[in-house]
């Protein structure tokens, strides 16, 4: 059985954890059922937040005890300068985000319905990203870990470069992106967490213990993992050759959103923090299924305290798949 004891803050000063790509002003909804038509439908609830794959994902970082940082794009506008400053109350280091004169600020508008699923309609300027600084290993030198998203690949891809150079760990989001943007980005990272959709688009098939396999043969060189929401996390053990498989910790879910974030923050820290990996997914899957308990996007996110407590009262063993020829 996993204990609390597992997820104990390490020695020394927090870990820092530098996060790049996606920063946007969210609108939530909160609605009965998500529509199948046309017509109007009345929220019971919303909130606004500034949020995104790595915004949110910093956002984890911090909540568990690490010190998170942000690189990401918004406008130069009202929009902005509103996204900047409600990450920055919320802990996270702005101080590289970098404003744009000529692009608009990333927008969402999300519908999340009783049963926590979810509806987004978002509006990225392709202008926000542009604008490309170089990225050299004593740029991230500081940093425990970097991990990037998807939303800014030429930046990523830089900085997952020099993130290997300084043999950090470089950890890569695999969230579905346009054509050869994970191939561009998988080659440079150390570790690649994919979402569902995205592994099964890259591998051709859902079978889950074969996709895992598939794309741990594509990109031999990193540690591979799926995330299957409901269904739980997989990836392929490179000690036995086996595709190891953690079921979802058991809660009602009422927002689903940012909850593949939450997951992508626990792991980068865990990381950071040198946990071994199994012990990296379950607190990077516990938080991710707390996180599913609270309507607000990443505001649900748990502090590490009450993953603690999820750790120490969830003694789900891991499954192994031996691997048939592919």
């Amino acid at each position: 059985m996993t204990t609390s004891s597992a997820f104990e803050p390490p020695p020394g000063p927090a870990r820092r954890v530098l996060c790049v790509g996606a920063a946007v002003m969210d609108t939530l909804f909160r609605v009965r059922s998500l529509p199948t038509g046309q017509g109007k439908i009345l929220p019971y609830d919303m909130l606004q937040i500034a949020e995104g794959m790595a915004s949110s994902a910093a956002f984890a970082v911090g909540r568990l005890g690490g010190n998170a940082s942000l690189w990401g794009a918004v406008g130069n506008d009202a929009t902005g300068e509103r996204i900047i400053a409600d990450l920055g109350n919320s802990g996270i280091d702005t101080s590289g985000m970098l404003r744009v004169d000529s692009a608009r600020s990333a927008i969402s508008t999300i519908l999340v319905d009783d049963q926590g699923e979810r509806l987004i309609v978002p509006f990225y300027d392709a202008g926000l990203h542009e604008t490309v600084k170089p990225v050299t290993r004593q740029d991230v030198s500081s940093f425990d870990a970097v991990l990037v998203d998807v939303r800014w690949p030429k930046l990523a891809l830089r900085t997952l470069s020099a993130a290997r150079e300084a043999s950090k760990p470089a950890i890569l989001d695999g969230d579905v992106a346009g054509d050869g943007v994970i191939e561009m980005l998988a080659a440079a990272a150390s570790h690649i967490v994919f979402s569902q959709p995205a592994a099964e688009r890259l591998a051709g098939t859902a079978e889950l213990v074969k996709v895992v396999g598939l794309l741990k043969r594509k990109f031999e060189h990193a540690f591979i993992s799926v995330t299957a929401g409901e269904n739980g996390s997989f990836w392929f053990d490179d000690r036995t050759g086996e595709v190891a498989h953690l079921a979802a910790p058991r809660v009602r879910a009422v927002d689903t959103l940012a909850a593949g974030d939450i997951f992508h923050g626990a792991f980068a820290l865990a990381v950071a923090e040198g946990l071994p990996i199994e012990e990296t997914m379950r607190v990077s899957s516990i938080a991710a299924a707390l996180k599913c308990q609270v309507f607000g996007g990443r505001t649900g996110a748990p502090s590490r305290a009450e993953v603690c407590d999820g750790l120490r009262d969830w003694d789900v063993g891991v499954s192994r798949s031996a691997l048939l020829p592919l």
